[in-house]
Formats: C-alpha cells, sequence, structure tokens
C-alpha cells in the first residue's frame, strides 16, 4: 500500500491550503471525507509494530497541530494491549486527550488500563492511571480511588507525582471521597521527593486547604525542598505556605513603632501623624512582649530569598508577595529590585508585575524610591502599561522627587496616545492634590494646557482644574473667568458639565459672567448631552436663587424645555427644581431651604490611587489583578493575635537515624546575591537556630540526613578539635566574668551547663546549630589562636562602656551558639542617663562634668545624650540582626569633619556569644543631594561589649530618609535613619535687636503663625524651655519680656534661618510664630512644638 499521497496531503492541509489532485487518477479532488483516515487505520491494524508506530506519531502531531482526531478513536484504543513500549506510550497519550469524549469506548479498555497500573514500566503505569482518571463516569470511581491509593505507594516519583494529579480530578467527579483522598494526600506530603512535592500540595489546595494540620509536620521539609522543586511546584508551594504562615506566626510588625509609609496624605500632616502614632505605639509596647521571630518563619523567608534569581517570572512574583505579606518591613526592600527586573520581560508579565508595584508602593513607597528612573515611560510600551507606570511614578511622587516627575509628565503630555495623555494630566491632578506646595504650579501648568489644540487634552484638564478649585476656590476666580470662555470652544460633554459646575457653585466669584453663560447654555440645551442638560438646569436654579432679576425669566425658560425633554431624569430634576426654588401654595417647608440645598459647602474631592485598596487580596492572585474575587479564591488569614504552638512543627524521627554533620557545607560563605540586599544571615541556618529540646533537634536532624553527603568520621574529629579551642577560650574569659557576674548570669550558667550536658549524652547526634558554630570559629585561623589577640584590638577601639554579657560556662566543653540563647524577652539596651565614673574613660568623664543645661544659659552649648532626654531609635534588632543590635540619636554636636553634615551618634551592642568582625558602611542609597559620611571600619566586636561611633549625614535640610546598608565580614543589614525636622539645625547666638532685625526680613509667607492653649504643668519658664528645647536643636535668644520666648537655629545643609517666638497670655493662652526661608521646615516645625506644649 502506499501511503505517500496521504502523508502529502495531510502535510499539505496543514498549511490551510485546498488539495489539488495534480494527476486525475489520485483522487485528490473527490475522495470523500470518510475515507480520510483510511490508510492511518490500515496502518494501526498492521502486524508491524513500526507501522504502528508511524501511525501514532502522525495522528499524535495531528492532536499537536489542532486537528480532530477523534474518529480514529476505536482503531486507537485497540492498541493499548500493544506489547511494544513506545506505541503503548503515544497510544495512552491519545486516551488521555480523548477518553472524556468518547467514554463508553474507553470503558470497554478499563481493565487494559488496569492491568497498565500494574506494568513494570513507571511511565506506562502513570500513564495509565493519567487516562484512568480522564474518564470521567462516576461508575468507576472505586476503581480510580483503588488505582490512586496504590499508585501513591509506589516506589517510582512520577508515579507518585501522576497519583497526585489524580486527586483532584477523582474529587471533582465525586466530593464524597474527600475523607479517603485526604489519607492519600497526608500520605503524599510525607513524600521526601521533590519531583512529588509541588504535585501534591496542589491537591491539598484543591481538596482540603482548610486542613492546616496535614502540613505541620511538613512545614520545614517543604521549606528545605522549596529550591529544587520544578517551577510550578514552587509557586504552587509558596503560596500555601504565605497563607500557612499567616495563620502559624505572630505579625513581625506588631511592635513597629515607625510610621508606615502613606503617599496618599497631605505632605503638612505627614509628621504630626508620625507624632500621634509614635505615642499610641509608645503606650501599646509596654504592654506587649518584645516581638521574637519564629524561627520556623526565618526558615521560610531565608529559604525562599535566592528564588528572586529564579528565570521564572510567576516564581519571582510569587516570592515578593510571600516577602511583602509576611517579611519584617527592613527585609521587605530585596524584592525590588526583582521586580525591576521583570520590567524588561514581555509586556504580559510587565502587566502583571507593575499591578502588583502599584499597589506595594501605595504601603512600601520607600522601597521603589531608588529604582524610580525603571518607571519611566518608553514610547514604544503599550498604553496599559504606560498607565500602570504614571500610577507607580504618582505614588512615589514626594517632596524630593516632584521636580524630576512634573518633568517627565511635561514630555508624556505631547505623547500622540489621547488616553495616556489624560491618564498623565489626572496624574499631574494627584500629585497636586497629595504636595500641597506643587499645588500652585501643577495648577498653572493645567491652565496652560487649555490653550491645547487638542480638545481631549483641554477637556481632561478642565476635569482635573475643576477638582483642583474645590479646594481653594477663592483664590482663583480669574481661572474660573478664563475656563467660562472656553465653553463656546470646547465640545467634549464631561468638560462643558465640569465648567457649567465650577461657574454655578462660585457663582459670587463671577456674577457678570455667570448669567451670560446660561444665556448662550439656554440657546443650545435641546442640542447638549444629558449629562450637559442636568449641570443647565442646576446653573439656572443656583443663579435664581443668587441673582433672581437677571435670571428670572432665563430659568422658566430652561426649566420648561426640561420639562419636556425626552430623558426621565431630565424632567424629573425640572420638576423638583422647580417646586424647590419658586414657592407656591402647594410648595411644602423644604423651598424654605432651597439656598442652603444648593449652594451648601461641599468637601473638596480626594483624588486617590485606584490601588488604593486591593492589597486586601493576595497580591499575585488573578483576584487582585482583576480587583474582585474570582472562583476557587482563599483569603489570605489575619495575624493571630497570640502564636500557636511551634511545637506542632516537631517531627519525631526513628532510632536509626543518625544525624549528618554540614561543615563542609558551612565552610562555603555564601554570596548574597544582590549587592544592594541585605545577605543572607549564615548560609544553612534555616531551622538550626531554633531552641535545641529533643525532638526539635531530632527533627533538624531528619532534614540533614536526608541532604547530607559528609563522613561521620571527619565530622567527629571537627567536633573535637572544635571542643579543644572553645575550653581554653572559656577558661581565659572566665576570670573576666567572676568579677562582672551576678544572679542572672548565674541563672543562664546553670541553663547552659543543663543544656551541654544533654549534649554529652546524646554525644554524636549533637544538634546542627553547635556544628555550624564549631566549623564558623574552626573556618578562620586567626579565631583559633586565642584570644589574647582580640584583647589588643579590644583596647585600641574606642569603647564607652560594657554591656552585661551573655553567660558562659565554665565547665562545659563546647559551647552552642544560637540565636534563641538570647534573653529575648527582656527590654533593649538603652543609653545610661548618668554614667558613673568607672564606666566612662577618664578623659571623658572630665569633659562631660563642666556640662549643664539651664535655662540661664544661651545654650552654647549642646544638650548631651548621656545627661537624659536624647531620644534613641533603634535602627537594628538583636533578633533580625543574630545578636548584634544597634541604636542610635543625635547628638547635637558639629560634625568635625564637615559641620553642613548632621552628626548622628551609633552605638553597637554584640548580644551573641561570636565575634562580628569588619563592621563598615556600604552603598549607601540616597536622594539626589544627600551626603553621608561612615565611621572608621570596626575589626572586631566582642561578645557583650559597645562600640559606639559617630556617623555624619547631610540630610539637605529635607526628613527624607537615609537608606544604607551596614555590612560585617558575612552578613549585610539594610539601615534607614530618618531624621525629626528640630535635629537639621544646629543653635544661633544673637542678640535682641539682631533677632528682631532678622525677623523683621522674614515676613508674609515665611512666618507661620498658631495660637495654642498650654497645660497646667507648662506653664512656667522651666517646662516651656524644656519642651521647646527638646524638640529642635535651638538657641535660647535673651528677651526683656518676661512672658515672651525667643529661640533661633540654621540649618545645618542649606543655612536657612529659623526663628521661633513663643508669647504668653493670661489663661494658659499662647502663640507661637516661625519665621523660615523654607517654609517646608517652618510648617513642620510649628505642628512638632505644638505638639510637644500641649502634650
Amino acid at each position: 500500500m502506499s501511503s505517500g499521497p496521504a502523508y502529502n496531503d495531510e502535510k499539505g492541509s496543514s498549511l490551510g491550503e485546498p488539495e489539488y489532485g495534480h494527476d486525475p487518477a489520485s483522487g485528490g479532488i473527490f475522495s470523500s471525507d470518510y475515507k480520510r483516515h483510511d490508510d492511518l487505520k490500515e496502518m494501526l491494524d498492521s502486524n508491524k509494530d513500526s507501522l504502528k508506530l508511524e501511525a501514532m506519531k502522525r495522528i499524535v502531531a495531528m492532536i499537536a497541530r489542532g486537528k480532530n482526531a477523534s474518529e480514529l478513536f476505536p482503531a486507537v484504543v485497540k492498541n493499548v494491549a500493544c506489547k511494544n513500549i513506545e506505541v503503548k506510550k503515544l497510544v495512552y497519550v491519545y486516551l488521555v486527550r480523548y477518553a472524556e469524549e468518547q467514554q463508553d469506548l474507553a470503558l470497554l479498555s478499563i481493565s487494559t488500563f488496569q492491568r497498565g497500573l500494574k506494568d513494570p514500566n513507571q511511565l506506562i503505569r502513570a500513564s495509565a492511571l493519567r487516562v484512568l482518571s480522564s474518564i470521567r463516569v462516576t461508575i468507576i470511581v472505586p476503581i480510580m480511588m483503588l488505582a490512586i491509593k496504590e499508585a501513591a505507594s509506589d516506589m517510582s516519583p512520577y508515579v507518585r507525582k501522576t497519583a497526585a494529579h489524580a486527586i483532584p480530578k477523582l474529587y471533582s467527579l465525586d466530593q464524597d471521597q474527600k475523607d479517603q483522598l485526604i489519607e492519600v494526600i497526608e500520605k503524599l506530603l510525607a513524600d521526601k521527593t521533590t519531583l512529588v512535592a509541588g504535585s501534591v500540595v496542589m491537591a491539598f489546595e484543591e481538596v482540603c486547604p482548610e486542613r492546616i494540620d496535614l502540613i505541620h509536620k511538613n512545614y520545614r521539609k517543604l521549606c528545605n525542598l522549596l529550591i529544587d522543586v520544578e517551577e510550578w511546584g514552587q509557586v504552587v508551594i509558596i503560596n500555601m505556605l504565605t497563607r500557612y504562615a499567616r495563620t502559624q506566626f505572630l505579625n513581625p510588625n506588631q511592635n513597629e513603632s515607625l510610621l508606615e509609609e502613606n503617599p496618599e496624605k497631605a505632605f503638612y500632616g505627614s509628621d504630626e501623624e508620625e507624632s500621634k502614632q509614635g505615642e499610641m505605639d509608645a503606650a501599646v509596647l509596654p504592654k506587649r512582649k518584645p516581638y521574637v521571630m519564629d524561627p520556623d518563619h526565618r526558615l521560610l523567608l531565608r529559604n525562599t530569598k535566592p528564588l528572586l534569581q529564579s528565570r521564572n517570572a510567576a516564581v519571582v512574583m510569587a516570592v515578593a508577595q510571600l516577602y511583602f505579606h509576611l517579611a519584617p518591613k527592613a527585609e521587605v526592600g530585596v524584592i525590588a529590585k526583582a521586580l525591576v527586573r521583570l520590567l524588561r520581560s514581555h509586556s504580559e508579565v510587565q502587566f502583571v508585575v507593575l499591578q502588583n508595584v502599584a499597589s506595594m508602593s501605595i504601603k512600601r513607597r520607600g522601597m521603589f524610591e531608588p529604582h524610580l528612573k525603571s518607571f519611566y515611560i518608553r514610547s514604544t510600551d503599550p498604553t496599559q502599561i504606560k498607565v500602570l507606570k504614571l500610577e507607580v511614578l504618582t505614588n512615589l511622587a514626594s517632596e524630593t522627587n516632584i521636580s524630576t516627575i512634573l518633568r517627565e509628565f511635561q514630555t508624556y503630555i505631547k505623547s500622540q496616545d489621547k488616553d495616556f495623555v489624560a491618564a498623565t494630566i489626572q496624574a499631574i491632578g494627584r500629585c497636586a492634590t497629595n504636595i500641597d506646595e506643587v499645588r500652585d504650579t501643577c495648577l498653572n501648568g493645567l491652565v496652560q494646557l487649555l490653550s491645547n489644540r487638542d480638545e481631549l487634552v483641554v477637556a481632561e484638564s478642565v476635569v482635573v482644574i475643576k477638582k483642583l478649585l474645590q479646594m481653594q476656590p477663592s483664590q482663583h476666580s480669574d481661572i474660573i473667568r478664563h475656563m467660562a470662555k472656553l465653553i463656546d470652544n470646547i465640545m467634549v460633554p464631561m468638560a462643558r458639565a465640569s465648567i457649567l459646575w465650577l461657574i454655578g457653585e462660585y457663582c459670587e466669584h463671577v456674577p457678570t459672567i455667570a448669567p451670560d453663560v446660561l444665556r448662550k447654555m439656554a440657546k443650545s440645551f435641546t442640542n447638549e448631552e444629558d449629562i450637559v442638560k442636568l449641570q443647565i438646569t442646576n446653573l439656572a436654579a443656583k443663579l435664581y436663587l443668587t441673582n433672581s432679576k437677571q435670571t428670572k425669566l432665563l430659568t422658566q425658560y430652561v426649566l420648561n424645555l426640561a420639562k419636556y425633554d425626552q430623558n426621565y431624569d431630565i424632567r424629573d430634576r425640572a420638576r423638583f427644581i422647580r417646586q424647590l426654588i419658586v414657592p407656591t401654595e402647594k410648595s411644602g417647608v423644604l423651598s424654605k431651604y432651597a439656598k442652603k440645598l444648593f449652594l451648601a459647602q461641599k468637601p473638596a474631592p480626594v483624588l486617590e490611587s485606584s490601588f488604593k485598596d486591593r492589597d486586601h487580596f493576595q497580591l499575585g492572585s488573578l483576584s487582585h489583578l482583576l480587583n474582585s474575587k474570582a472562583g476557587g479564591y482563599q483569603e489570605l488569614p489575619d495575624w493571630p493575635e497570640s502564636a500557636p504552638d511551634p511545637s506542632v512543627r516537631n517531627v519525631e524521627v526513628s532510632e536509626w537515624t543518625k544525624p549528618i554533620g554540614r561543615e563542609k557545607r558551612k565552610e562555603k560563605v555564601e554570596k548574597p546575591f544582590y549587592s544592594d540586599s541585605e545577605g543572607e544571615s549564615e548560609p544553612t541556618e534555616s531551622a538550626d537556630s531554633q531552641s535545641p529540646t529533643a525532638s526539635e533537634s531530632e527533627s533538624m536532624s531528619e532534614i540533614e540526613s536526608e541532604s547530607g553527603s559528609e563522613n561521620d568520621e571527619e565530622s567527629d574529629e571537627e567536633t573535637k578539635s572544635d571542643k579543644e579551642r572553645k575550653k581554653k577560650a572559656g577558661k581565659e574569659k572566665s576570670k573576666k566574668q567572676d568579677e562582672s557576674e551576678d544572679s542572672g548570669q548565674s541563672e543562664g550558667e546553670e541553663k547552659t551547663v543543663k543544656k551541654h550536658k544533654e549534649e554529652e549524652e546524646s554525644s554524636s547526634s549533637s544538634s546542627s546549630s553547635s556544628e555550624e558554630s564549631s566549623s564558623e570559629n574552626s573556618s578562620s585561623e586567626s579565631e583559633s589562636e586565642g584570644d589574647s589577640e582580640l584583647d589588643t584590638g579590644k583596647k585600641s577601639r574606642k569603647t564607652l562602656f560594657t554591656a552585661k554579657p551573655p553567660p558562659r560556662p565554665l565547665e562545659t566543653k563546647q559551647k552552642e551558639i544560637s540565636l534563641l540563647d538570647l534573653d529575648d524577652f527582656s527590654s533593649p539596651t538603652t543609653f545610661q542617663s548618668s554614667p558613673s565614673p568607672n564606666t566612662l574613660p577618664k578623659s571623658l568623664n572630665l569633659d562631660l562634668q563642666g556640662l549643664t543645661l539651664t535655662d540661664t544659659t544661651l545654650l552654647s552649648e549642646v544638650s548631651s545624650p548621656l545627661l537624659g532626654g536624647m531620644k534613641t531609635y533603634e535602627l537594628l534588632h538583636r533578633i533580625t540582626g543574630e545578636g548584634l543590635s544597634v541604636e542610635y540619636y543625635f547628638n547635637r554636636r558639629p560634625f568635625s569633619p564637615d559641620h553642613t553634615m548632621v552628626s548622628v551618634q551609633m552605638q553597637f551592642t554584640n548580644n551573641s556569644e561570636m565575634e562580628f568582625r569588619n563592621l563598615r558602611i556600604a552603598e549607601p542609597k540616597l536622594q539626589s543631594g544627600m551626603r553621608l559620611q561612615g565611621f572608621k571600619e570596626i575589626a572586631i566586636l566582642q561578645p557583650g561589649e559597645v562600640i559606639a561611633d559617630t556617623l555624619g549625614i547631610d540630610f539637605c535640610d529635607s526628613t527624607q530618609a537615609a537608606n544604607f546598608q551596614l555590612c560585617s565580614q558575612t552578613r549585610q543589614f539594610y539601615m534607614s535613619i530618618q531624621p525629626p525636622v528640630g535635629e537639621l539645625m544646629m543653635p544661633v547666638f544673637m542678640t535682641e535687636n539682631t533677632f528682631k532685625k532678622e525677623q523683621g526680613k522674614l515676613m508674609g509667607m515665611n512666618e507661620i503663625k498658631e495660637k495654642l492653649t498650654l497645660p497646667e504643668k507648662c506653664r512656667n519658664d522651666q517646662a516651656i524651655v524644656q519642651k521647646v528645647l527638646s524638640t529642635a536643636n535651638l538657641g535660647r535668644v535673651p528677651c526683656g519680656l518676661d512672658n515672651e520666648y525667643r529661640f533661633a537655629a540654621r540649618t545645618n545643609s542649606g543655612g536657612a534661618l529659623v526663628l521661633v517666638t513663643l508669647v504668653t497670655k493670661e489663661g494658659g493662652a499662647a502663640q507661637l510664630t516661625i519665621n523660615c526661608e523654607k517654609m517646608v521646615i517652618g510648617t513642620m516645625m510649628v505642628k512638632d512644638i505644638m505638639q510637644a506644649l500641649t502634650q
């Protein structure tokens, strides 16, 4: 037989061309449809496996091209019992595609499928199960259930994976099987292979997402396997673990005292709200326990972080949403660079990523500010991408970058894409609403657009101007007049309606123009759109109430036209207005209040982002993209009030399991995969940092036994050498500790001794965290030389005082380093308010003895933080820093290398029992114009040691945060210092006459006055001066009046003069006046000082 012509016909038809027979005898044109696949059927009925294989290849190729091959089902299904494995594989591929359509024929071969489940070849077993689960007939549900249970115990992970895929199919067919399927899911969740993990988690999400208890025992295993699971499985597991973590761990930001960034609020109101929030947080914090991150929570964050490097955009997006929903604020910034990288991908990926970035940038604006230029719009971008980038740029707008963004917007207005231009004009309006200081600039720019040739640009500008004018209508009556002149030229209905509303609402400001506009509108009333007609009737009613002499007849004419309009809304409006404004005998009580109803004061509109409330949907989900709940969406749970029991995640291990050390793996220090991101705290720290209870250490040893490849002998040798070195170090330091030991230390010592007794009993099965710490110490030769070198390094550093060192055992051979050994529930270290002579160097004591802070001095000296009154801020918590904590305060002293910089005193405390080396500042991410001068590198920070040093930052007279990294030998931590406005200046000393002279130069817009009432406790001289000086770094200016207080300062960077005057009156009344060249600083100072005085 000849299969050539038929094959050629098949090939030709795939190109969408008609079949022409070149040879009349071939019958190409006249061949019947029912004989179309005869050659394939003959090949499938052949006894030769080669012909069957060729036929199946051609059939599968047809399916791949989208052709219908269902007619061949009877011929194909007969070959399901073929002994040739290659043929059988292709037959199963075909049957998976058509088994659901041809259920009756597929049922005839069900015994063959059952035999296939016992086939020696794993691919055949998996294919048979796949076909069986594709037959959607309830009668074979018991057979499918039995097959799935057997496949779940199969030796091949590929077959077990297929069983996991079959579970949701069976559940959708018969939901009564849920209990049995849950048993199978529980069994498959315990599987230790990466091939099965993603599939079984997907089955779990489909069948029983509420059964969180099934995940407890497998949580740590899933976290550790995550990096090796296929990309599809990674996305599924990460999304599931996000919801799991929200139910099992505490909110890491619950004790956050810093205010969340909120770009939607007015700029001038931000600091007042920050201070109020700070008070509330300060009141709540003492009632709550200090937050300690669960080691399992940290394990999840650390194991997902490397996946930000994934080439799959869905995986990166899944990790980004996990960090946004679960990570502490200080660590969320790591996702910004990964998301920006995705913006170089296809437009479809860009669209999804930008949707999520727009939601994130509302709450975490600072995260994307360094990448502002990545959101600039390219001419080749599609319109929907342009609009989303505009949204992000508007969310990121702040006082420092608004000028750059507005310049960018000016370029966008010239675009040929009209929808994009309209969105740009709306974005300018939002910027003007959110940032008061550029409102007039934006308004003037929009007014200039009213002369644009493009009608759509003019129309959109009118709509935005209308919203902005509602905020300050009295100051812009000339703009209202200008817009009234445009009513003849603008034809866009929305714009015409906006102009008419403005003229009617503020008709008192344009009393001569408004009646003439109504006259013109009455002429064209019948030709206008409905929205314009409604505004014409409103305008007529308002003018009738305010200027009835000129507009009475016009109003009656317009109402008569509206009375017979085709639209019933307009007819009803006309009837309602006539009864309301033209009183008759039938008129009700409402007609008396017509003026109040129509001319009531209306609140200005709030221009908000359309993404403001989208974050209640899980980021990266379809529901978030559509902004409505999609089918199958699972709500993100709220954080629990109290931490659930973490012991539910402990796994009991069989007796024969032996832990294998990780020393070799540990010696390789991982490089941070982003240069500006925080580095990994430890390469394989994961769950090793948890408290070494028996069950937990066993569970960790189980995980190690899966992935470990080292020899027991090697780990034992390293452990022995490490013990000897630790013993020597403990003896040398025991003398110093004996002198400063107190009761708290002795208790800690007893605990550690008990802990080490348990370790000695378990001998070879010591916890992984101790092995990690020992391998760390053995990796560097300098550390093995003892503590003699460290002591000399200690003396060379500038050490202010030493905090109480952590307890060290004197008798144990090996010390375990773990974050949980720290006293996490004690209050953080604070600066001593009155340092004793023996805790300070002698030279510093002599300097501090002459410092006093009284009302009589003119503050020639600046208040010292060691004398009390200086507010300290936590820069790095000891849990986040893995034992390293950093605090800072503004010491109000000139920074000696550069007096334009603000001096920031930093204190580094080592709360752990291992040393930190090479502490330095790297890669500052600063706003344009800002500068940072770091401290000298700290070569070594011993356990229990506290070192202070000074940092200089030029904030450019702005309260924007300075972002930088604190790096040690192996770690990187994100830091952010945001100054109060009162710390951006240095005191100035001047006479009373000079003060008055300078004040006279700073009048008008540079002067801000506010009235306030002082509480009883703040009405004496000492209290007032103390409150003002604690708020801002000011110098006292002498004054001849008893009820007047004067202060002066200059900003560090720009040298702008700041003059503060407080005049008290009887009954506690007072008036605060601030004169400053920079209005923003003056406004913020007023709010801060008023808040301090009225507390």
